[in-house]
């Protein structure tokens, strides 16, 4: 009777304390996957950056490129507006902490954009606008896991699972991160409410941009979609410690030169 209370004792013993490694090893992960979104968005954003880049959307009947300049600033700012082709040039978009603002310069008109519309297509791309502003929004709004890591040329990469935050006013049901182990993002996964996969981005061609590895090329392709697929290539890319409050205002949209 005793031999088998205490074989049962040990045996509660050693479920407990394999559920203690369990639960320390999953808030281990959990922090880790935080630390190492959060270090991969301050590298991507800096503090302020500027840039040129050119966007192709393909379609297998036709393809067009558009010119756009960007500026950032902290970890929501963002403006960019398009100076080609001269048909759309001065479209622009300015993103502030949880609003985001378009111009028509055909009509001379600033549109706010409900919330609804930050996760829709723009200028007819694969990117959405969210996309393009870069916000913060993933670092804030999701709880981040490593799930696993891999190896490609001789860096390790984190492959973190994202899962929304009760609440949080998100589209996505999941979102996938491929992020190397020196904070360069290449890849991101973007998931339905049913956890079905709806598109992918894809960072490449690593270079020196802006003094830091950078990837010089984003591809943004839904899933299934052949090809369809939308591109964005940077041409000029400057981080720098500060850029000016006025900026990254409503009136800027009409008023920046550009």
């Amino acid at each position: 009777m005793m031999r088998r209370m205490v074989t049962g004792f040990g045996r509660r013993r050693t479920v407990g304390l394999c559920l203690a490694i369990f639960l320390f090893v999953s808030v281990a992960q959990a922090q880790d996957g935080q630390a190492i979104v959060d270090a991969a968005w301050q590298y991507y954003r800096h503090t302020a950056s500027t840039a040129v880049m050119n966007m192709t959307i393909h379609r297998p009947a036709w393809e067009r490129t558009l010119t756009m300049k960007a500026w950032t600033k902290g970890q929501s700012d963002c403006i960019f507006f398009i100076v080609a082709p001269p048909k759309d040039e001065g479209n622009g978009t300015l993103k502030k902490e949880n609003g985001m603002w378009m111009y028509n310069p055909k009509v001379n008109r600033v549109i706010k954009l409900p919330p609804s519309m930050m996760s829709q297509a723009w200028m007819g791309s694969d990117f959405s606008y969210d996309d393009l502003a870069k916000s913060a929004s993933i670092v804030t709004d999701y709880t981040h896991t490593v799930e696993r890591t891999d190896s490609l040329d001789g860096k390790m990469v984190y492959i973190i699972r994202s899962v929304p935050k009760p609440g949080a006013p998100v589209v996505w049901g999941l979102q996938r991160l491929r992020i190397r182990d020196d904070h360069v993002l290449l890849g991101q996964e973007f998931y339905d409410e049913d956890l079905q996969l709806v598109k992918t981005m894809t960072g490449t061609s690593i270079e020196m941009l802006g003094g830091k590895p950078f990837p010089r090329i984003w591809t943004m392709r839904g899933a299934g979609a052949g090809e369809t697929y939308s591109v964005i290539e940077y041409r000029e890319l400057a981080f720098q410690d500060d850029l000016p409050d006025d900026l990254f205002t409503v009136s800027a949209l009409t008023t920046l030169r550009r």
